[in-house]
């Protein structure tokens, strides 16, 4: 991996950055990143604008970070200070040097149990500070949807909410002080002001000393117009919080910086309140016929104390059915076309489903009375708020739906009026021509969530956009209630805010604005003296994608390319550190460029650079893009837990198809990427290549040569091919279940026969005949994933002419399936193969009679597997987990007595990935997430399951003297065995000797490689 250093001399934003660069590099203990690359990946958010900054700081600490400023200060450069990136207003994209505090400035600095405080820095994660105080029952109590990657900074900068805002209050609700920095370098620890310690700071006579006295005569000047404009409800995020440098709310100026989105202040630190967490809560879903119903309902839950109060419509449900999201959920949900999902709080289980039963009586008691469903196991329950979570991706990209966008996405108004909003703000819809959203968000407090279709390419498109924005300004005004929620101002809505303030208060926030930072170089154009809401768009007039070239793959679900590239919104999933999959490099380096996030915006930014201000202009050809997509796993983790469902393997493909066209590639793609090939040559000597590849010293050579890392180990070819053992074994007999096709990949065939001897053994013991193409095939899996697509399409359309008569294409009734043992190839056929080849029926008919061993045996009529009764830590290959799914897998564990551990993320060899040179800390340091903790404290008789041959490959060389086993092994073991012995993972079957050591002492090079990593 190499990250391509800036221009000297270049000029960013019309900022001469050479000095500036050398100063930050000088004085700055950081990374300080000036390149295209890094420029184009930060240029957006999660809203629908565009600035390419400066350059970006990512801090190794707070004084860093302080240096930081005081440099740009010194330069006269505008500074953003930036958490997770899912600003939905454009309140995190600036031309400006980017301040990114996620990698490093992540510490918890103190807990007080006692107390109920904690003392955190801006890039700490919500969920990593919940996770930390969980052992003592307490949490922070807002908790926005983003929770798994949102940071403190941002959710502090944003003034974030979420749905337990109903009970806990908002973010500035639950901080007592910060520690904050000017532009001009005033630094202090700020919180309410007693009238004592007022007069001692304005005593002092500074610079701090001033901002006081600044603030005291803004109340002093505008105190009655605070109390008589600001929207007494809720949810009022929108301006500044001048409200609470009233007396009577104490002078709090740490509150009056809150929400203020880097325009005012940085935060270095802040002091959390923290909250007791609930006992027992009980899910109460209520169906009402109209999602207005619902929001007339929602405040007759107050009463109740609710942890939140969730409004769903029949929309938002339909869209997920369409993008087959949560489908276990939304069967749950009760007979309505409008939802509350109401989570009431107990002082334990009884308590709380009391307190639901007396809430189920209060709505009985309307006209019509709703349907209703409660939930009290923790499974439903998450169930539940996943379709409420996943709100914002499903609305986004719905096939055959107009394309959707943030602009008008979380107004509030007073919860009693919700339902009455939402009819006018419906018709207002309807007026504008725009095609009904879903409309869904936090009923009980009145703020709701919709992304609109409006045209933000097209002059006219625009022009109704702007009109349409203000028509719903003065509505919101009209209700008494905020054009934010919890979403910021930003640039979307800060020239609207004199609709809702009024313009001597919008004067009052511009002097708060000009106290702070008289220069205007915190986050210019935002909140205060802003951009319109169409200008920077990241469409706009000028968007004009450019694909050179036949794209190989169909991008059918994308609709071509170029709209692939735009398919990321933001909603940043990808920068999670726990659950599912995605983003292993992500996870690994902690840099947004090796987030599945920052590869898209590196795309766009590519078949967008025709732009007047882009910064990658030369296409297909793109180092920067290049280099961001070489520590891609192509795991396709995102294909599955993005909600809008990037495919970043697939894109990665399709680039180095088109980067390496008609010039050489690294050495690695005509080694690993042609794997089928020389295993096909190295059948007549596997032994003499073993002891080539192996030997201590020459082995290194042959890896060096061949554009591998020397230090990563080959797999050993096996003494024999399982076709060979089967051609020699006399085939099948005839089946009571008919045929079935065991396909023979690359890698079960020539590294791990027993795999597939001990699948012949599982699939004739369930009664079928097993039968293997006498032809030579693949499915061009290494070809793919190293971007060889011409290549790929001519084997895979080979293979389809081959496997279709086999499978029954041309008899009628014939049902012959086939089983694929390596999930990397059976998501070729599901999947890719398809993609590549959209019209070759071949490949159509294979792919439907493509099946797992798990999903046929659970096909197949009476099977029942033999009882194992062990315990068991199961390493799903990213490709099962993405395109084939696991529960054919579970489900067979669970009838034959396995208790499984399912790891969550990847092995991090996979495939090629993990033997190119470079990749090898990055490979040890994801298995390090979850693979290798789970195998340390696994018990010595705990079966380790995988069956993808790059996760048993894995476990092998880092595993500790742990041997990894495909299913169709610990189903043979145990159905031919009766003692523990009999299992294989007591066996050295595949000739493996002591553990490749070399390989796991770079483990411990690999955990200090990447601060980022979080454990």
């Amino acid at each position: 991996m190499t990250i391509t250093q800036a221009r000297v001399g270049i000029t960013n934003g019309g900022h001469d950055t050479t000095a500036l660069i050398a100063a930050l590099r000088a004085r700055v203990d950081g990374e300080v990143r000036f390149d295209d690359g890094t420029r184009a990946t930060y240029a957006t958010d999660a809203s629908n604008y565009r600035q390419v900054p400066i350059g970006v700081v990512v801090p190794r600490s707070i004084d860093a970070a302080v240096e930081t400023i005081a440099v740009c200060r010194e330069h006269d450069v505008p500074v953003l200070n930036r958490g997770g990136g899912t600003s939905l207003a454009g309140e995190c994209t600036n031309v400006a040097v980017v301040i990114d505090w996620t990698k490093y400035c992540d510490a918890i600095e103190s807990i007080d149990v006692q107390n109920r405080r904690a003392v955190v820095q801006p890039g700490l994660v919500l969920d990593a500070m919940n996770a930390a105080v969980a052992p003592h029952d307490l949490m922070w109590g807002p908790k926005p949807a983003t929770h798994s990657h949102c940071t403190f900074g941002g959710m502090l900068g944003n003034n974030s909410c979420g749905s337990t805002a109903q009970r806990y209050g908002k973010a500035v609700d639950n901080i007592t002080r910060l520690e904050v920095l000017t532009y001009d370098g005033i630094r202090a620890w700020v919180g309410p002001t007693s009238d004592d310690e007022y007069e001692r700071i304005v005593a002092r006579d500074n610079g701090l000393a001033e901002l006081y006295r600044g603030m005291r005569a803004i109340v002093d000047e505008y105190g009655d117009e605070i109390r008589e404009r600001y929207p007494d409800i809720p949810r009022r995020v929108s301006g500044f919080n001048l409200d609470h440098l009233l007396p009577e709310h104490g002078f709090d100026v740490a509150r009056a910086l809150v929400g203020s989105e880097s325009t005012l202040v940085t935060i270095l630190r802040a002091e959390l309140v923290l909250v007791p967490t609930v006992p027992a809560k009980t899910f109460a879903v209520f169906g009402f016929p109209t999602v207005f119903d619902a929001a007339d309902a929602a405040p007759a839950a107050a009463p109740f104390d609710p942890v939140s109060v969730e409004g769903i419509d029949d929309t938002l449900l339909g869209y997920e059915r369409e993008k087959r999201m949560n489908p276990g959920a939304l069967d749950l949900m009760p007979e309505g076309k409008g939802w509350l999902v109401i989570e009431v709080p107990g002082k334990d289980k009884d308590d709380a489903d009391r307190r639901t039963q007396q809430l189920a009586d209060e709505f009985a008691k309307r006209d019509p009375a709703p349907s209703l469903k409660v939930f009290d196991d923790q499974h439903h329950k998450d169930q539940i708020l996943q379709v409420r979570e996943a709100g914002l991706g499903a609305t986004a990209w719905v096939p055959d739906h107009p394309d959707a966008w943030p602009g008008w996405e979380d107004a509030a108004v007073p919860p009693e009026r919700a339902g009455e909003y939402l009819r006018r703000f419906s018709d207002l819809l309807d007026e504008f021509d725009y095609d009904h959203p879903s409309m869904y968000g936090h009923f009980g407090h009145g703020c709701i969530h919709c992304r609109i279709p409006f045209d933000l390419t097209t002059p006219g498109g625009i022009d109704q956009y702007s009109r349409f924005v203000h028509r719903a300004a003065e509505l919101v005004a009209e209700f008494g209630g905020s054009f934010s929620g919890e979403h910021g101002d930003g640039q979307a809505r800060g020239a609207l805010l004199p609709i809702m303030f009024g313009d001597r208060l919008v004067g009052a926030m511009r002097r708060l604005k000009r106290l702070f930072d008289p220069g205007n170089r915190m986050n210019p154009g935002k909140v205060i003296d802003p951009h319109t809401e169409v200008q920077d768009l990241r469409l706009g007039t000028d968007y004009r994608p450019a694909v050179s070239g036949k794209v190989h793959f169909s991008f059918e679900a994308e609709g071509g390319f170029d709209r692939a590239a735009l398919r990321c919104v933001g909603i940043g999933n990808c920068r999670s550190h726990t659950g599912d999959v995605m983003c292993p490099s992500y996870r690994a380096t902690g840099e947004e460029e090796h987030s599945t996030r920052g590869r898209s915006r590196l795309l766009f930014e590519m078949v967008n650079g025709n732009r007047p201000d882009s910064v990658i202009t030369d296409g297909w050809r793109s180092e920067e893009v290049k280099d961001a997509l070489d520590l891609c796993l192509s795991c396709k983790g995102c294909r599955s837990d993005c909600p809008v469902d990037v495919d970043m393997a697939t894109y990665k493909a399709e680039f180095l198809s088109h980067h390496y066209k008609g010039r050489l590639r690294p050495m690695s793609h005509y080694t690993m990427g042609w794997l089928p090939f020389w295993a096909q040559i190295a059948r007549f000597a596997p032994r003499i290549v073993n002891a080539v590849t192996q030997a201590p010293g020459l082995g290194r050579v042959v890896r060096r040569v061949g554009g591998i890392e020397v230090d990563r180990p080959l797999p050993s070819f096996a003494p024999q091919r399982f076709t060979e053992w089967f051609a020699g074994r006399g085939g099948s007999a005839p089946g009571v279940h008919g045929d079935v096709v065991l396909w023979p990949d690359t890698f079960t065939n020539t590294f791990h026969p027993g795999v597939a001897i001990a699948a012949v053994r599982v699939l004739e013991d369930a009664g079928y005949r097993v039968v293997v193409p006498q032809e030579a095939v693949c499915c061009g899996l290494t070809w793919i994933s190293t971007g060889q697509l011409d290549a790929a399409e001519r084997i895979l359309a080979r293979t389809g002419r081959i496997l279709a008569p086999l499978l029954g294409a041309q008899a009628p009734g014939d049902d012959t399936r086939m089983v694929v043992l390596e999930p990397s190839c059976a998501a070729v056929f599901r999947s890719d193969a398809r993609e590549l080849l959209p019209q070759d029926t071949n490949l159509e008919f294979v792919a439907g009679r493509t099946r797992t061993l798990a999903e046929l045996l659970r096909e197949t009529p009476d099977w029942h597997p033999p009882k194992i009764d062990r315990d068991a830590v199961m390493q799903p290959h990213c490709h099962q987990h993405a395109i084939l799914h696991e529960e054919a897998d579970h489900a067979i564990l669970d009838e034959a007595g396995v208790s499984t551990e399912t790891l969550e993320g990847c092995c991090g060899l996979a495939g090629n990935f993990g033997f190119e040179p470079g990749h090898l800390d990055v490979s040890v340091a994801v298995a390090d997430h979850a693979l290798l903790p789970a195998l340390d404290r696994a018990e010595d008789d705990t079966i380790v399951l995988a069956d993808g041959f790059s996760c048993r490959t894995q476990i092998d060389q880092l595993g500790d003297y742990r041997r990894g086993i495909h299913l169709a092994e610990l189903l043979d073991g145990a159905r031919r065995g009766v003692g523990e012995g009999a299992l294989p993972e007591r066996q050295m079957g595949r000739g493996h000797g002591p553990r490749h050591t070399v390989a796991r002492e770079r483990i411990r090079q690999a955990l200090g490689a990447f601060p980022g990593r979080k454990s």
